[in-house]
């Protein structure tokens, strides 16, 4: 069935996601250095800080994912209002996405509360709980403006404008330096707060993003339109659970691949300190280059959204997909050269262990092969999200990541005694499962689009 308006052609597609992606990649990688700038800064403070600091960002991380994931939902809601010219209902959605964040924010927090008083019966060394705990109290204060952030990105994001992104996550860097290392090392009237000066610093790097990218939606002429802040608005709940409908299954699934690593990263810890540093390096340097198609995938969440928004139809949501896969590739052909090529070299920056150095070099080897599956389930689950089809994909991301990637990781690395080699393994047979079967559903679910897509008079979108 032809589309309703003329499709976009195929190159011009591939050069709007580029563009729409490119500050969403720098904005990603801006987060990724919060956490190098909170590591360098901590390990000149001592040992025992960097080991601190360590444990509680995973353990902040962890439930983050959660409200992060959830609040995905507002990029392919407002996309679609956009791109049907229904831009009057933004600002309600928007205002009604602000509570959610806001109350997933208070949650949050309560939950932080709970884990940084109990870290003693999960394992942790009792000379690390101290300085964990007191990071936890810190950086939790942030915590209800960080997802007030993520909503106002991800609106930003969903109208096509992500040069906020990058702007604002570079910015908080800038705040994040001096104030990291005047309230960890202690500065004039500022006593030495440690690991927890670290994490206050973290919380008040929050608030100043949150406050001044309010201010900007507030004042942007790009944003009048959409009456973003012209009334108040009460917690509607119809609005509030639609977008739970949609942003919760994707929580879950966001979640579902983070703890993969962080449970992965635990049991290598147990084989022995060489393992666990060897691992470390390997896993943030795969870190790092998953932010590049962490970002294609955000910008095609859009690009589908907006397409399926305008009525394009069958073909104009599989071609805004297939523009983003064809980025992906690339991207992640790049990547996995550069790690064949050049991972001794990368190990180096990190480590003068030869053991550790060895091993991390090998494992970024394996970390090259999961370069394009790792990119293709990505990006199908972010076409995926523009469709607004979230629960089914985290069943299929389940199956993938736990049931294949996970047991058949820690079958082979601690039951057959490969060691990190074998959890590798798991990984990237999990990433392959999860590529597979979330590219598939998305073939199937832009199928179905066609017929509800037929244009109504006035080129809006009859359902």
């Amino acid at each position: 069935m032809s589309s309703p308006v003329p499709v976009p052609r195929f190159g011009h597609e591939v050069r709007r996601t580029a563009v729409l992606s490119a500050p969403l990649v720098l904005g990603h990688l801006a987060t990724g250095l919060i956490g190098f700038v909170d590591s360098v800064i901590a390990g000149h403070h001592s040992t025992t800080t960097l080991a601190a600091v360590a444990v509680g960002t995973a353990i902040f991380w962890l439930p983050m994912m959660v409200p992060m994931g959830t609040l995905m939902a507002v990029p392919p809601s407002v996309s679609q209002l956009d791109g049907s010219g229904r831009r009057a209902e933004v600002g309600p959605l928007f205002r009604q996405a602000l509570w959610l964040a806001a109350g997933l924010g208070v949650l949050l927090f309560g939950l932080l509360s709970l884990l940084a008083g109990a870290l003693g019966p999960f394992g942790i060394a009792p000379e690390i709980v101290p300085g964990a705990t007191a990071f936890l109290h810190g950086i939790r204060w942030g915590v209800p403006a960080l997802t007030l952030y993520f909503c106002m990105r991800y609106l930003s994001d969903g109208l096509h404008w992500t040069l906020p992104t990058m702007v604002f996550g570079f910015g908080g860097l800038l705040v994040l330096v001096p104030m990291g290392y005047a309230l960890a090392f202690g500065w004039g009237p500022l006593p030495e707060r440690g690991a927890g000066g670290l994490g206050l610093a973290s919380a008040l790097m929050m608030w100043t993003q949150t406050t001044a990218f309010a201010l900007y939606l507030a004042r942007a002429r790009r944003f009048r339109p959409y009456a973003l802040f012209t009334r108040f608005d009460a917690p509607q709940w119809p609005a509030i659970r639609s977008l739970l409908r949609t942003g919760l299954p994707i929580g879950v699934t966001v979640t579902m691949e983070g703890s993969l690593f962080v449970v992965t990263a635990l049991l290598t810890g147990r084989l022995g300190e060489v393992e666990a540093a060897a691992h470390q390096i390997a896993i943030n340097v795969a870190a790092l280059c998953f932010m590049v198609p962490f970002g294609l995938a955000e910008a095609t969440t859009v690009r589908v959204g907006h397409a399926l928004g305008r009525g394009l139809g069958s073909d104009g949501v599989r071609r805004a997909g297939f523009a983003g896969l064809a980025l992906v590739l690339v991207t992640q052909t790049l990547s996995g050269i550069a790690l064949l090529l050049g991972h001794d070299h990368v190990v180096r920056i990190y480590t003068q262990d030869a053991a550790v150095a060895t091993l991390a070099g090998t494992l970024l080897l394996y970390a090259a092969a999961f370069q394009f599956p790792d990119g293709i389930q990505a990006l199908s689950a972010g076409a995926l999200r523009g469709l607004k089809d979230t629960r089914v994909p985290m069943v299929l991301a389940a199956a993938a990541y736990w049931g294949v990637g996970m047991s058949l990781g820690a079958g082979l690395g601690l039951g057959l005694g490969w060691g990190p080699q074998g959890m590798w393994l798991g990984l990237i047979a999990g990433l392959t499962v999860a590529a597979v079967l979330l590219g598939v559903r998305f073939l199937r679910s832009s199928r179905r689009v066609a017929v509800p897509l037929l244009a109504a008079p006035g080129g809006a979108p009859s359902g």
